[in-house]
């Protein structure tokens, strides 16, 4: 069997700010921009990596979930509880002394510094716009 990870969904509630932080802050080129009645959808990705990404999507596009239910996602959202994605770098240091830069401007937070950990990597984390954690890890 041969199963590879192609794309990964995140939610976002505002893709201009999701852009800013994605595109501007981490440079992750756009892929698709997809706009459907007043919600869109993008896709975004590593440049090193053309064959995986990020689905960024509106949490209120499924028609089977409830009013009640898309308020449930968007306060988790809000918490920072409900979506998150693992990224790598080979300096992790230097790679959050530019994202702590330029995070106030692109609508994203800090939420720990680069520290080491006991299982052997060194990361750090912050929240995206819509309050996803992204956390960054480099493998020591």
């Amino acid at each position: 069997m041969d199963l590879n990870i192609c794309h990964s969904y995140l939610p976002h509630t505002d893709p201009e700010a999701s852009l800013r932080f994605y595109r501007d802050l981490l440079g992750f080129e756009v892929r698709k921009d997809v706009g459907y009645e007043a919600m869109r959808w993008l896709t975004i990705g590593p440049p090193s990596q053309p064959e995986i990404s990020i689905v960024l999507y509106p949490p209120n596009a499924d028609p089977n979930v409830t009013e009640q239910e898309a308020n449930v996602v968007l306060e988790m959202m809000a918490k920072g509880t409900f979506g998150s994605i693992m990224l790598s770098s080979s300096d992790v240091d230097a790679a959050f002394e530019t994202i702590q830069a330029g995070i106030d401007a692109a609508g994203g937070e800090i939420m720990s510094e680069p520290t080491d950990q006991d299982w052997g990597m060194r990361d750090c984390s912050f929240r995206d716009p819509a309050g996803n954690t992204v956390r960054l890890q480099q493998i020591k």
